[in-house]
C-alpha cells in the first residue's frame, strides 16, 4: 500500500528537517566564530580555518556514494541515527579537543555525517511524496533544516563570546541527541530502496537497465553548474563589499564593516527560506509543472549576477543581493525536486547519489575557480557576467518546450505527460 498521503508524508519529511536542523547547529556555528577564535580551537594559523571549513565538503566526494550503497541495504531509521551521532559526536569534540590534527579528523567525520543527513533526507522526501506534493515537501524540508544554520549562526555569535567556544560546542552537540527519539518514533522501517521507483523498475526492467538516461544526466550536469554558481557569491560578497565600498558604510544608521554587512546578509536568507522555500515547492507542484518556475528563478538569478559587480548605490546593491540570494533559495528548491522527479521514475538512490556529488563537487570546485579567477585584471567583472551567461544557458537548456526531466522520462516509459 502507497505511504503518501499529504497527512502521513509531512509528518516524517518535517521530523527529518527538524533533525537535519539541530545537526546544523556546529557547523553553522563554526562559520562564524572560528575565523575569529581560532586560538581557542589550539590552531597555529588562519590558513588552518580554510581547510577546516572546506574539508568536510572533499569528504563528501568520495563517502556520498558509499552512504548510497549502505542506503541500499539498510534502513532509512539506521542511517538517520548514525548522522545525528555522529554530529553529535563531532560537535561535543570541537569542545572536549584542541589542534589541527584532531580538528581535521572531526571536520571529515563532520561531512560523513552530512551525507547521511542529506541522503537520508532526499530518501525521505521521495518515499513519502507522489506527484501532487513533491515539490511542497521538498521545500518543507530545505526551509526548515537550514532554520539550523540561522540559529547556529546566531546563537554561536552571541554565546561564544559569553561562554566560549567549549562550552558552547558541547551543549549544542548534546542539544542534537534530541532528534534521536523523533526517528525512532516516525521514520518506519523498512529500505531507502523500497519505493515506488523500485516497483516500476520491477514491472520495466528495460528502465532498469537504463538508469543513466538523458533526463538523469542533465538534471546531474545541471546541480554540479548551479551550485559551482552560487558558491560564487558566497566566497566573494565580503571581498565585493570591501572593493566596491571603500568610504564607511551606513545602513539603517548603523556603521557597518564588509564582514558584518556580508554576515547580515547572507543570515538573510536562512530568515526566509522555510517560507519560500515551502511556497515554491508548492506553487510548482501544480498543473503547469516546475520548469516555467524554475527557468524563471534561473533569469533572474542571471540579470542579478549580471548586476552585482558594478559600483551601485548601497541600497540598491543590498537589494539585488537580496533579491538574488531569494532566486537561489527557489532554484535549490526547483532543483531538488526536479532530481526527485527523475530519481523516482529511475533508481531513486543511484540517481540521488549522483546528484548528491555533483552538487558537492560543484560547491568544492567553486570557491578554488572563483579565486583563480578573481586575481586576473577585471576578474570579478568577468566571473559575475560569465555566471550570468551560464544561468541564461541553463535556463534555455531547460525551457519547458524542451522538456528534459520528468516529461522526458515519462515519454521514455511510454506515458503521456
Amino acid at each position: 500500500m502507497k505511504e503518501t498521503t499529504t497527512g502521513n508524508g509531512q509528518r516524517p519529511v518535517t521530523i527529518i528537517a527538524i533533525v537535519t536542523a539541530l545537526c546544523l547547529l556546529g557547523d553553522s556555528m563554526l562559520y562564524i566564530v572560528l575565523p575569529i577564535y581560532w586560538k581557542e580551537a589550539g590552531l597555529s594559523a588562519l590558513w588552518e580555518v580554510g581547510v577546516l571549513l572546506s574539508v568536510n565538503r572533499f569528504i563528501r566526494l568520495p563517502s556520498t556514494p558509499l552512504i548510497g550503497l549502505l542506503y541500499r541495504k539498510m534502513p532509512l531509521r539506521i542511517g538517520l541515527f548514525l548522522a545525528v551521532l555522529l554530529a553529535a559526536a563531532t560537535t561535543v569534540g570541537y569542545g572536549l579537543f584542541d589542534g589541527f590534527a584532531i580538528w581535521l579528523i572531526l571536520r571529515g567525520l563532520w561531512g560523513i555525517a552530512w551525507s547521511f543527513l542529506r541522503m537520508g533526507g532526499y530518501l525521505t522526501v521521495i518515499r513519502y511524496s507522489d506527484d501532487s506534493n513533491r515539490g511542497r515537501l521538498m521545500g518543507r524540508f530545505n526551509g526548515i533544516s537550514r532554520l539550523g544554520s540561522l540559529v547556529g549562526m546566531l546563537a554561536g555569535g552571541i554565546l561564544v563570546p559569553l561562554c566560549g567556544m567549549d562550552a558552547v560546542s558541547i551543549v549544542f552537540g548534546l542539544f542534537m541527541l534530541a532528534g534521536l527519539p523523533y526517528v525512532a518514533l516516525y521514520i518506519t522501517g523498512g529500505k531507502a530502496n523500497d519505493t515506488e521507483a523500485s516497483q516500476m523498475q520491477k514491472e520495466d526492467r528495460s528502465i532498469s537497465r537504463r538508469i543513466w538516461t538523458k533526463p538523469v544526466i542533465i538534471i546531474i550536469a545541471t546541480g554540479l553548474l548551479l551550485y559551482l554558481i552560487q558558491t560564487v557569491m558566497v566566497a566573494t560578497l565580503s571581498l565585493l563589499i570591501e572593493t566596491n565600498y571603500t568610504q564607511p558604510m551606513m545602513l539603517i544608521g548603523i556603521v557597518m564593516t564588509s564582514t558584518m554587512l556580508a554576515g547580515i546578509l547572507q543570515a538573510a536568507r536562512w530568515a526566509w527560506e522555510p517560507f519560500l522555500a515551502a511556497w515554491v515547492g508548492r506553487r510548482s507542484d501544480g498543473p503547469k509543472g516546475r520548469l516555467p518556475l524554475f527557468c524563471l528563478a534561473l533569469v533572474v538569478s542571471a540579470a542579478g549576477y549580471a548586476l552585482v559587480p558594478w559600483n551601485l548605490p548601497l541600497y540598491a546593491w543590498c537589494a539585488i543581493i537580496l533579491f538574488i540570494m531569494a532566486a537561489s533559495t527557489a532554484v535549490s528548491t526547483l532543483l531538488d525536486a526536479l532530481a526527485s522527479d527523475v530519481a523516482r521514475l529511475s533508481s531513486v538512490v543511484a540517481v540521488m547519489t549522483a546528484y548528491s556529488v555533483a552538487t558537492d563537487l560543484g560547491s568544492a570546485l567553486g570557491p578554488m575557480l572563483t579565486y583563480l579567477l578573481v586575481g586576473l585584471p577585471n576578474g570579478m567583472l568577468y566571473l559575475y557576467l560569465g555566471s550570468a551567461i551560464v544561468l541564461l544557458l541553463i535556463a534555455l537548456w531547460h525551457r519547458p518546450s524542451a522538456k528534459p526531466t520528468t516529461d522526458a522520462v515519462r515519454q521514455d516509459r511510454g506515458v503521456q505527460p
